[in-house]
């Protein structure tokens, strides 16, 4: 063998031995929402973050478009045809139970204190049951306060809901609607456009956000509620072999992203642009008003059962003691800054 190529090997060697030189992890990332959406821009985020902390060992591959419509995420990234994403709990009707503690009314105004607590709860609660088991869990989150939006007339009671059709997002809300009486479709958000738009639907159940993220300038009047109306539960997720795969030292650092880290990014993010469309929806002309005590006590009255229902469901996957879980949630929103 030539001098140079035996200098070549050993130089080589040498490098491998020290470990300056190891395979970089490039995670495919899928998002059903436009790249321009608060889910998409955090998750992009959250990547850069992973490589900046892995110094580079690991980076995101953001396609341009979700492998799969909305409900068929929380699947799709378990059987690898995406390494990362997130879902909406809800989109699944009665695949998931505990986590609709995070969907009911009058939570809170803000999404931080939702999605830090419910991170919280979910790590002390839901994970040792195995909520969501088939992936490896990031973080759960929650958007901002849930409001009654309509392009037909102010809602100032629930016979006014009533007499309106809206598209929800399922969860909890789809129960309560249902025990409202109102007239309300299970549809994902990326098809309110055009819902609205033909005169399908009157109106939609959607944080402040969506009024602009899904452009609906056909939206006139809103209904709030003190602590939202509802909530959505949101869990950002990882393919379980990609991460079982993972050097111990990259898995430290998703795990060090993971948890309130990745709850807080996604309630800070939505926070912002739910801010940001109330300013447009000023623009838009939009009339807000907020739900009389007489509106809320009659969703409280219907809600008081659904918890009821919830915690038996619960209880029989597992979780001791739901009421209190929900009382302690509760208690967690009002501590979190």
């Amino acid at each position: 063998m030539k001098l140079r190529h035996v200098v070549a090997a050993a130089l080589s060697t040498t490098v491998l031995s020290s470990g300056l030189v190891s395979a970089q992890t490039v995670f495919t990332v899928s998002s059903w929402l436009p790249p321009t959406h608060t889910l998409s821009t955090v998750q992009k985020n959250w990547c850069d973050l992973l490589e900046k902390e892995s110094t580079g060992r690991m980076k995101c591959n953001i396609l341009p478009k979700g492998v799969v419509a909305a409900p068929g995420t929380f699947d799709a990234v378990r059987d690898g045809l995406a390494d990362i994403s997130y879902t909406v709990d809800g989109y699944t009707p009665g695949r998931f139970i505990n986590t609709q503690v995070a969907e009911f009314p009058f939570l809170g105004d803000s999404a931080v204190p939702t999605s830090v607590a419910y991170q919280r709860i979910y790590s002390k609660y839901f994970a040792p049951l195995g909520e969501h088991r088939g992936v490896k869990v990031l973080g759960v989150f929650t958007h901002g306060p849930g409001i009654i939006f309509n392009s037909k007339k102010p809602v100032a009671t629930a016979a006014d809901a009533a007499s309106l059709k809206f598209r929800i997002g399922g969860g909890n809300i789809n129960e309560l609607s249902k025990a409202m009486g109102w007239n309300t479709t299970l549809k994902a958000a990326p098809e309110s456009f055009e819902l609205m738009s033909t005169g399908v639907m009157d109106g939609t159940f959607f944080p402040d956000e969506s009024v602009a993220s899904f452009k609906l300038s056909m939206v006139k009047h809103a209904t709030t509620f003190p602590g939202g109306l509802y909530n959505t539960s949101f869990v950002f997720m990882m393919n379980p072999g990609k991460y079982n795969a993972l050097a111990p030292q990259d898995k430290a650092v998703v795990d060090k992203l993971s948890g309130e880290v990745a709850a807080r990014m996604f309630g800070e993010g939505w926070d912002k642009v739910d801010a940001a469309s109330r300013e447009l929806q000023k623009t838009q002309g939009v009339a807000r008003i907020m739900a009389d005590k007489a509106f809320v006590k009659a969703v409280a009255d219907k809600q008081d059962y659904l918890e009821t229902k919830w915690a038996a469901s619960a209880q029989v996957k597992g979780l001791k003691d739901p009421k209190a879980v929900l009382a302690e949630f509760r208690a967690e929103i009002a501590k979190v800054k």
